[in-house]
């Protein structure tokens, strides 16, 4: 198994991880039929190819949907409460990630506009890369 230094073990999502510790985002597409892949993927299960390439992508989308969470629970003691958890799906590629809205709340809602950067937040002793956002 192949251990990251930051997250522990991983598989094929090491490329971003290791971006998100270099300060960029960059995402898997395969290079047989050009579908985007997240979570990352060894081989695509669409065309079967194995060979993928990763680029690099701007943090920007708009919300799909989130959740307040008012009530404290192991890993969110950094987190004043409440605080917003956003699922976004990014304007460049068809992908959706997970991070931590920072900042004014008060536009919140599915469809607004973001823009995102990499934080970094505790994972037991370690300090992890964690994406969050801002409402733009």
């Amino acid at each position: 198994m192949t251990y990251h230094s930051a997250t522990g073990p991983v598989g094929a999502e090491g490329r971003y991880w290791d971006a998100l510790l270099e300060g960029r985002l960059e995402l898997p597409r395969c290079t047989g039929c050009g579908r985007w892949h997240w979570p990352a993927v060894w081989r695509c299960g669409s065309c079967g190819s194995w060979d993928h390439e990763w680029t690099q992508q701007p943090l920007e989308g708009e919300v799909f949907t989130y959740t307040r969470t008012h009530h404290p629970f192991g890993g969110t003691e950094a987190f004043a409460k409440p605080f917003s958890t956003l699922i976004v799906t990014l304007n460049s590629v068809p992908v959706r990630l997970v991070g931590v809205l920072e900042g004014d709340e008060a536009g919140l809602r599915i469809g607004a506009l973001v823009t995102g950067t990499i934080a970094r937040t505790a994972f037991g002793d370690a300090q992890i890369p964690a994406l969050r956002w801002s409402l733009s």
